[in-house]
Protein backbone atom coordinates (compact mmCIF):
# COMPACT_ATOMS: atom_id res chain seq x y z
CA UNK A 1 0.00 0.00 0.00
CA UNK A 2 2.85 2.40 0.80
CA UNK A 3 4.29 1.84 -2.70
CA UNK A 4 0.96 2.82 -4.28
CA UNK A 5 0.82 6.06 -2.30
CA UNK A 6 4.38 7.00 -3.29
CA UNK A 7 3.74 6.08 -6.93
CA UNK A 8 0.54 8.14 -7.07
CA UNK A 9 2.20 11.12 -5.38
CA UNK A 10 5.11 10.97 -7.84
CA UNK A 11 2.73 10.76 -10.80
CA UNK A 12 0.76 13.76 -9.53
CA UNK A 13 3.92 15.84 -9.09
CA UNK A 14 5.11 14.95 -12.59
CA UNK A 15 1.79 15.88 -14.15
CA UNK A 16 1.65 19.13 -12.16
CA UNK A 17 5.11 20.07 -13.44
CA UNK A 18 4.01 19.54 -17.04
CA UNK A 19 0.85 21.54 -16.45
CA UNK A 20 2.88 24.46 -15.08
CA UNK A 21 5.13 24.80 -18.10
CA UNK A 22 4.84 26.51 -21.46
CA UNK A 23 5.87 25.39 -24.92
CA UNK A 24 7.87 27.97 -26.90
CA UNK A 25 9.09 27.88 -30.49
CA UNK A 26 11.41 30.38 -32.15
CA UNK A 27 10.92 31.74 -35.68
CA UNK A 28 13.33 33.59 -37.96
CA UNK A 29 10.69 36.08 -39.10
CA UNK A 30 8.32 38.52 -37.44
CA UNK A 31 4.84 37.31 -36.55
CA UNK A 32 6.02 33.72 -36.08
CA UNK A 33 6.79 33.27 -39.77
CA UNK A 34 9.83 32.08 -41.66
CA UNK A 35 12.11 29.28 -40.59
CA UNK A 36 10.77 27.45 -37.57
CA UNK A 37 13.22 26.54 -34.81
CA UNK A 38 13.10 23.86 -32.17
CA UNK A 39 10.32 23.80 -29.55
CA UNK A 40 11.14 23.83 -25.84
CA UNK A 41 9.25 23.24 -22.59
CA UNK A 42 9.84 26.07 -20.11
CA UNK A 43 8.75 25.45 -16.50
CA UNK A 44 6.91 28.23 -14.70
CA UNK A 45 9.26 30.44 -12.70
CA UNK A 46 12.31 29.75 -14.86
CA UNK A 47 14.31 31.73 -17.38
CA UNK A 48 14.89 30.16 -20.80
CA UNK A 49 17.87 31.51 -22.74
CA UNK A 50 19.07 30.84 -26.27
CA UNK A 51 22.62 31.46 -25.04
CA UNK A 52 24.61 32.95 -27.90
CA UNK A 53 21.61 32.61 -30.24
CA UNK A 54 18.55 34.76 -30.82
CA UNK A 55 15.27 34.68 -32.70
CA UNK A 56 12.96 37.31 -34.20
CA UNK A 57 9.75 35.90 -32.76
CA UNK A 58 8.46 33.24 -30.38
CA UNK A 59 5.18 31.38 -30.46
CA UNK A 60 4.03 30.22 -27.03
CA UNK A 61 1.26 28.11 -25.53
CA UNK A 62 0.30 26.85 -22.11
CA UNK A 63 1.53 29.94 -20.26
CA UNK A 64 -0.04 29.81 -16.76
CA UNK A 65 -0.09 33.53 -15.88
CA UNK A 66 2.38 35.65 -17.89
CA UNK A 67 5.43 35.47 -20.14
CA UNK A 68 8.27 37.99 -20.27
CA UNK A 69 10.53 38.50 -23.30
CA UNK A 70 14.09 39.89 -23.17
CA UNK A 71 15.99 41.36 -26.11
CA UNK A 72 19.37 40.07 -27.23
CA UNK A 73 22.55 41.90 -26.44
CA UNK A 74 24.34 43.07 -23.37
CA UNK A 75 22.35 43.95 -20.31
CA UNK A 76 19.15 42.03 -21.08
CA UNK A 77 20.60 38.58 -21.81
CA UNK A 78 19.41 35.70 -19.62
CA UNK A 79 16.30 37.51 -18.31
CA UNK A 80 18.11 40.45 -16.72
CA UNK A 81 17.39 44.18 -16.36
CA UNK A 82 13.71 44.05 -17.16
CA UNK A 83 11.71 42.56 -20.02
CA UNK A 84 10.97 44.40 -23.26
CA UNK A 85 7.54 42.77 -23.52
CA UNK A 86 5.18 41.16 -21.00
CA UNK A 87 2.11 39.24 -22.16
CA UNK A 88 -0.65 37.44 -20.29
CA UNK A 89 -1.25 33.73 -19.95
CA UNK A 90 -2.43 31.40 -22.69
CA UNK A 91 -0.95 31.32 -26.17
CA UNK A 92 0.20 33.72 -28.84
CA UNK A 93 3.15 35.13 -30.74
CA UNK A 94 5.68 37.76 -29.64
CA UNK A 95 7.84 39.66 -32.14
CA UNK A 96 10.95 41.51 -30.99
CA UNK A 97 11.07 45.30 -31.52
CA UNK A 98 12.47 46.59 -34.82
CA UNK A 99 16.25 46.17 -34.93
CA UNK A 100 16.31 43.57 -32.14
CA UNK A 101 15.85 39.84 -31.56
CA UNK A 102 14.76 37.87 -28.50
CA UNK A 103 17.48 36.09 -26.50
CA UNK A 104 15.54 34.88 -23.47
CA UNK A 105 12.13 34.62 -21.85
CA UNK A 106 10.62 33.81 -18.48
CA UNK A 107 7.33 32.02 -17.79
CA UNK A 108 5.14 32.63 -14.73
Amino acid sequence: MQFNVVFIATALLASASLAMSATVTGFAGAGCTGTKGQSFQVPSGECFSLGSGSTKSFSYSGVPSEIEFYISGGGHDSCTNGPSLVLGGGSGCATAPAGFNWESLAVF
